[in-house]
């Protein structure tokens, strides 16, 4: 029999998403193969302390409804697996607040009971886990992981980084200006005056290095701009300023909304895309609460779409993957003029996207032929494949 491949499932953190990074635990938790993986947990606090064992198991039954976020099968898929994981029993199971043990490079990545680590499964969200922070702990610990490397995570988390890439590579994005909060705190109107020479209204306001659309918002006039700023400014120094995307100005004044819509990307060197699917917000647009905590926000899979639309936006998905050097999954947004001209711009990709069952990226594979389980599957292989091309490398002379 082969020998089962040790997982660790890496949840938590210390950004604003960290409930729904539990809830994509839980569901990898429950589903994943286990007569192929022996599954190690390992939580991360807000507060940036490593638990393993007992303790990461109580992170996910306790924790994963704060902020509002409902439970979703957490507190049931961490008893269920706590009651088959001898190493669960609470207490001594805090590592180190730094550079945690289980990942020390010398003699191996160690796992709670001391075994080996094969794989990490990093189901970090934003800040501090999908930024290329984390996976460069993986790189000096010279362990596989899932998911991008260090300069695709970071690439893809800061939105001015990755549409400078993508307009590099030949994509179409909207127009767009940077905004430094340093700037806009010293001189406010010289900022205003500059966005509004550049862009028309209505303009969507942007942190450029968060996710889940937190500290978004969209100003529709003048008086508008300074406080989506202020708040956008509360979340980074840098900040994107976009020109919505929209149809043909009605009578009313007022625009149709762009279509949202989204692929699934699967691979290394040669990726490959989902079928697209859309989004209809429940709300203006897609935001936090319209993701997480709100209803009405209805998915569309497959999209309403032309076989050469769905064409060219499945192979612009490779190509912003490719731009921007990822690896293992991302998820593409992109943005469709609702009128006659149904112009494409790519809006966005999204390294470690919500990896619940009714999330988006496993929902738009399920729908291409690759089930919840098998995706799961997938994913470990191509990190373990990575590793395996990095280790043909040569960092010395001799």
């Amino acid at each position: 029999m082969a020998k089962k491949l040790r997982v660790g499932i890496l949840f938590g953190g210390r950004s604003g998403e960290h409930e729904v990074s539990l809830l994509s635990a839980a569901s990898i938790l429950k589903s994943i193969d286990r007569s192929k993986f022996d599954v190690v947990p390992i939580g991360i606090t807000k507060e940036g302390r490593w638990l393993a064992g007992g303790d990461a198991h109580n992170l996910l039954e306790n924790g994963r409804t704060a902020g509002g976020l409902p439970a979703n099968g957490a507190s049931e898929a961490a008893r269920d697996f706590r009651a088959g994981d001898p190493e669960s029993t609470p207490g001594a199971k805090l590592l180190h607040e730094g550079i945690p043990t289980l990942m020390a490079p010398v003699p191996g990545p160690q796992g709670p009971a001391g075994k080996a680590i094969d794989v990490v499964f990093p189901v970090l969200h934003g800040t501090f886990g999908e930024d290329g922070t984390v996976q460069g702990l993986f790189e000096l610990a010279g362990i596989a992981y899932v998911g991008s490397g260090v300069l695709g995570s970071a690439a893809g988390m800061d939105k001015s980084v990755m549409k400078r890439l993508f307009a590099q590579a030949g994509l179409p994005i909207v127009k767009d200006t940077i905004v430094l909060r340093s700037d806009w705190e010293k001189s406010p109107a010289k900022v205003t005056k500059l966005i509004e020479g550049a862009l028309k209204y209505p303009l969507f306001i942007k942190p450029a290095n968060l996710g889940s659309s937190v500290g978004i918002s969209k100003a529709h006039d003048h008086t508008e701009l300074g406080p989506a700023l202020t708040l956008a400014a509360k979340f980074d120094r840098k900040l994107v300023v976009e020109q919505a995307v929209g149809g043909s100005p009605r009578r009313d004044g007022s625009q149709a909304k762009a279509r949202e819509l989204e692929v699934a990307v699967l691979g290394n060197d040669t990726p490959v895309a989902s079928v697209v699917g859309e989004i209809i917000p429940g709300k203006e647009f897609y935001d936090y609460d319209a993701k997480y905590l709100s209803e009405g926000s209805v998915p569309v899979i497959p999209a309403k779409l032309t076989k050469a639309e769905s064409r060219q936006i499945r192979a612009m998905a490779v190509e912003a993957f490719r731009a921007c050097d990822l690896s293992g999954l991302a998820r593409v947004d992109f943005l469709m003029e609702p009128d006659g001209k149904r112009r494409i711009y790519v809006n966005e990709v999204n390294t470690m996207p919500g990896f619940t069952q009714i999330s988006m990226y496993p929902k738009l594979w399920e729908a291409s032929g690759v089930p919840y389980t098998e995706l799961i599957t997938r994913l470990i292989d191509l990190a373990l494949e990575r590793q395996q091309d990095k280790n043909r490398n040569s960092y010395t002379k001799d």
